[in-house]
């Protein structure tokens, strides 16, 4: 990685760590540091100790403390051989090596179909747990299911259709037929298990997610482990009574209050599940780090439950995002209500009309804590106006390019006589000398930002912001499309650049397929 070589530079001239960044104009160079402002060291003595240094074509000054950094073009083919070297594992990461993580999202209640609101959470959980494994973690996605509690019983009160339904809809006019219990509760346990396998699990399908594990909240409570971890923090006095209920002092760890983990009917809290779900994903699972995908409603809960983890010794171990609502557009109005559903608008019936790529794209574009704005019609355009179908035809482009030039010249890039990994070294019969033909901006524009990928995978692990992928593979592929009209790819007139541009192509090729696989979404070779 680029930054981390630059890094390293940087320390060994100065013995301190610099924070980089990329200047908003590409005229300023690839990266800026403010490391002479921050450790009150003169920025010319720096600039002076680096300027004989090969990974730079330029440094200079900007600004009182700040530095400026051109890299080499010598160093961009570098990076650039290195790509088409590791192929699908550029940009891998040790950053995760050792460490457990588990991510969890959706874990919408089993009391109905997944709706566009509650399912924001899986093409962002989904995502995040594909950046976390190729940064280096070992990984688990996990969809907790809430199948124990009063929602439950008001499931059953649905499906029997008696004064106390609270749940509507078609898919429980198909339950009531299916089911011929009569005891509520059982009723809706019965209908939780039909929910869960015959609409979540093929909604998370269409989306192209695969969870690694199903937990189920009865499982919790059946096996003794919410009242064991209850026991736990009442011996450890965490646990007071007050007006019948029992409260857990949620306050003493940051909360703005105490929260009751029991109430004075025996009923137990979510709470209290919640607490013991964690108390199993730290202590029996052994994660090094939790992250839970909820929705922006959930705020409310956020508090106790860090303060429950807290508690039983995982300070520091669980991060919780909430994501923001989402508003559906369709021929630029507000889509308020489902022919299906009465209410809600499906997860299901958005797939259906927009397929599961424009799905996933649209959801992953926004930050969590930004409300989203679905517009349907845009989904549904098969042209350049599409963000996802734009990038899309970018690898198809690619693909097509590739496929033109034969196997005369990629077998592998017979034309410059490659046939093993060490031969893409600086000698004079390497790859990357064979590459300084590679002189137009355009082309050096585009290994630039090829040369960022493996530092969006860095920093997505380290803060979550996903959407940096979607935003990436645009750029990317609006880099090359202006690379493929100033340059002229094939050229019978002169083998060499031919050979060299290709393998650029190539590059970009393997870095767009490895963006879009980490998003979920299809890679076509034709469009």
């Amino acid at each position: 990685m680029l930054r981390k070589k630059v890094r390293k530079i940087l320390k060994d001239a100065i013995g301190k760590e610099a924070e980089l960044k990329h200047p908003g104009d590409a005229k300023f160079g690839d990266y800026s540091t403010n490391i002479a402002l921050k450790e009150k060291i003169d920025a010319k003595e720096i600039v002076e100790k680096l300027k004989n240094e090969p990974m730079f074509e330029k440094v200079e000054t900007a600004g009182p403390g700040f530095i400026n950094l051109t890299i080499s073009k010598q160093a961009l083919l570098d990076e650039l051989s290195e790509i088409i070297e590791k192929k699908e594992n550029y940009g891998n990461s040790t950053i995760g090596q050792g460490k457990k993580i588990q991510v969890e999202f959706i874990s919408a209640n089993p009391t109905g179909p997944l709706t566009v609101g509650n399912a924001r959470g899986g093409p962002y959980g989904d995502v995040l747990g594909n950046v976390f494994k190729k940064a280096g973690f070992e990984v688990e996605k996990a969809y907790y299911v809430n199948d124990a509690g009063q929602q439950i019983l008001a499931l059953g009160h649905s499906v029997l259709k008696d004064k106390e339904a609270k749940y509507q809809g078609e898919y429980i006019d198909e339950l009531a037929g299916k089911i011929k219990e009569r005891d509520p509760l059982k009723v809706g346990q019965l209908a939780a298990k039909r929910i869960i396998n015959g609409y979540i699990k093929k909604t998370t399908g269409k989306l192209g997610i695969k969870y690694d594990e199903w937990i189920f909240e009865s499982d919790l409570y059946q096996s003794g482990k919410v009242d064991k971890t209850l026991k736990f923090l009442e011996e450890n006095g965490l646990i007071y009574e007050r007006e019948g209920a029992k409260w857990f002092k949620s306050f003493q760890f940051g909360d703005e209050r105490d929260r009751v983990v029991v109430k004075s009917d025996g009923e137990k809290t979510y709470l209290a599940g919640d607490i013991a779900l964690h108390q199993y994903k730290f202590k029996d699972k052994k994660f090094d780090q939790v992250v839970n995908v909820w929705g922006a409603d959930h705020h409310g809960d956020v508090a106790g439950l860090l303060a429950g983890a807290e508690a039983l010794g995982h300070k520091g171990k669980l991060e919780i995002i909430l994501l923001q609502f989402v508003t559906l557009l369709e021929k630029g109005e507000k889509k308020k209500m489902s022919k299906r559903a009465g209410v809600y608008v499906l997860m299901d019936e958005l797939v259906d009309k927009v397929g599961s790529d424009a799905a996933r794209w649209f959801f992953l574009q926004k930050s969590p804590e930004t409300h989203l704005n679905f517009d349907i019609d845009l989904a549904k355009e098969q042209s350049s106006k599409n963000p996802v179908y734009y990038v899309q035809y970018a690898h198809a482009r690619i693909c097509s390019v590739l496929r033109k030039a034969g196997n005369v010249i990629l077998s592998p890039f017979a034309s410059l006589r490659i046939n093993s990994a060490k031969d893409l070294s600086k000698d004079s019969s390497g790859f990357t000398l064979r590459m300084t033909n590679l002189n137009h901006p355009a082309e050096l524009s585009l290994i630039r930002q090829l040369t960022k990928f493996p530092e969006i995978i860095e920093d997505t692990a380290g803060d979550y912001q996903v959407q940096r992928l979607p935003q990436y593979s645009l750029k990317l592929a609006n880099t090359f499309h202006k690379f493929y009209e100033n340059c002229r790819v094939i050229d019978d007139s002169d083998k060499k650049k031919t050979a060299s541009r290709l393998s650029l192509a190539k590059a970009v090729q393997i870095v767009l397929a490895s963006t879009l696989k980490l998003m979920g979404i299809g890679a076509p070779n034709k469009m």
